[in-house]
């Protein structure tokens, strides 16, 4: 009889241990709001979480990264913008400069204005985002164009302190979703536009400043006329292929926030519980663990009358 009640207080005390864990187990869940918290609670499941949580960490990587591309674009379509007004202007100012009805004072005139777009226009083009100049190629902490002047003080030329090497690309890349890339237009080689040896943006400034100065009509109204034009259109040029890029940046964040929602969606899934269920299974566990108790009070009771 005896050893009929020690295994009856052994199984009580098995199975009450069993009731406590599930109520302490939907208690902590009640609490977190999570269905598992530790490995050993599920350790397929947790598994799966750790991988979301990872997947989650570099969706918000990606979308920061998309994010302020957007915004460097955004800084150089501003930046060219103001350069083209500038052109612009530079080439209003040419053409009138080529007009016979000009005297030498009114080109002057004109030479004093165009050499305040020049500074204009560099000045934009010098355009710095988030402490980065967005045209000095891999360069990015060194102002890029700088003009140049002689011993009088009289322009030059420009000399461009980003990427130099003609081996490299000037282009920054953005990793902006798992293996895949985009490539920012930040070389500003395209943007002295060179087109010979020692012939870029700069000469071209030069030569116009100093047909002004000389009365070269024929030269303001023939090649630097034309080189103006030319100016122009590569600006724009580079202008429309940034505008690209930041119509596929665009769309990748689109894609970016549907995949953070589909993957937050998962995660809850698998890891958020759901409350009214898990409230339920909560009182259905205290009521089997409280009736436990009532019954090991009998047993208990039973198994100590067997010693008196």
């Amino acid at each position: 009889m005896r050893i009929t009640n020690s295994l009856m207080s052994k199984n009580f005390m098995r199975n009450l241990n069993n009731n406590m864990n599930s109520v302490y187990k939907y208690q902590e869940q009640l609490s977190t709001m999570e269905q598992v918290s530790r490995p050993s609670d599920d350790p397929l499941k947790v598994s799966k979480v750790l991988d979301l949580t990872n997947e989650i960490k570099q969706n918000e990587e990606y979308k920061s990264t998309i994010n302020d591309s957007i915004d460097f674009t955004n800084a150089q379509d501003s930046a060219l913008a103001n350069a083209t007004t500038s052109i612009q202007r530079i080439y209003t100012l040419t053409q009138q400069a080529a007009n016979g009805t000009y005297n030498k004072e009114d080109r002057q005139a004109a030479k004093a204005e165009i050499e305040n777009e020049i500074d204009t226009m560099l000045d934009s083009l010098n355009t710095s985002f988030g402490g980065r100049y967005i045209f000095a190629g891999t360069n990015t902490t060194t102002k890029p164009f700088e003009k140049t002047l002689d011993a009088d003080g009289n322009f030059t030329g420009i000399t461009y302190n980003g990427t130099s090497d003609p081996e490299l690309s000037g282009n920054l890349t953005k990793e902006i979703a798992r293996g895949v890339s985009v490539e920012m237009q930040t070389d500003g080689r395209e943007l002295m536009n060179e087109q010979g040896a020692g012939d870029d943006l700069g000469t071209f400034f030069n030569d116009l400043l100093t047909a002004l100065d000389n009365d070269d009509i024929e030269a303001l109204g023939g090649s630097l006329l034309e080189r103006a034009d030319t100016e122009l259109n590569n600006i724009v040029n580079l202008r429309t292929t940034i505008g690209a890029t930041h119509n596929r940046l665009q769309a990748a964040k689109d894609r970016n926030e549907s995949e953070y929602l589909n993957l937050k969606t998962t995660y809850s899934n698998t890891q958020d519980i759901d409350l009214a269920e898990t409230y339920m299974q909560y009182s259905m566990e205290m009521v089997a663990y409280e009736a436990s108790l009532q019954m090991g009070n009998k047993i208990l009771q039973n198994s100590l009358l067997n010693y008196m």
